[in-house]
């Protein structure tokens, strides 16, 4: 569906760039509200699966809060909140350090493993039409998007 009719436009963008910035940010919103619903039977927000998915890339060892902030997808997200949330849904552990309580060491467990291993087995229509792009296509808009956010 083109964005035009999405968003229910009736004049035309100024330009090809407006309607461009105006795309990525309906797709995206798009992208974030269907995996939402994908994750709601789980019980998981996708903010918290974006950590379980953060702490799976570095299990068996674990992260400490500014860390995970740091690989966050939307870094405005707070963190602190989250763990705390999955801490308790038992889906990761926390441990402090006895000689600095600052120190804090967040790894993902069993349960919050076999969780994500679950949501990543469930069908997702996004990833499945962005399959139907071809190798090419694919890199090609991921350099775009890469190009888009440089400094």
């Amino acid at each position: 569906m083109k964005v035009e009719e999405v968003i229910k436009q009736t004049k035309p963008f100024k330009s090809e760039f407006q309607k461009l910035i105006v795309n990525i940010q309906v797709t995206a919103s798009w992208q974030n509200s269907s995996f939402a619903l994908l994750l709601k039977p789980f019980g998981i927000t996708p903010h918290q699966y974006n950590v379980l998915r953060i702490l799976r890339g570095k299990f068996p060892e674990g992260y400490c809060n500014h860390e995970i902030t740091e690989r966050m997808i939307d870094k405005s997200s707070n963190s602190t909140r989250i763990v705390d949330k999955l801490l308790e849904k038992k889906l990761i552990h926390r441990t402090e350090d006895k000689t600095d309580r600052r120190l804090v060491d967040i790894r993902i467990n069993k349960k919050g493993l076999d969780l994500i291993e679950k949501i990543d087995a469930t069908p997702n229509p996004t990833r499945t039409k962005a399959k139907t792009f071809n190798v090419e296509k694919a890199k090609l808009m991921n350099e775009w998007l890469n190009e888009l956010r440089e400094d």
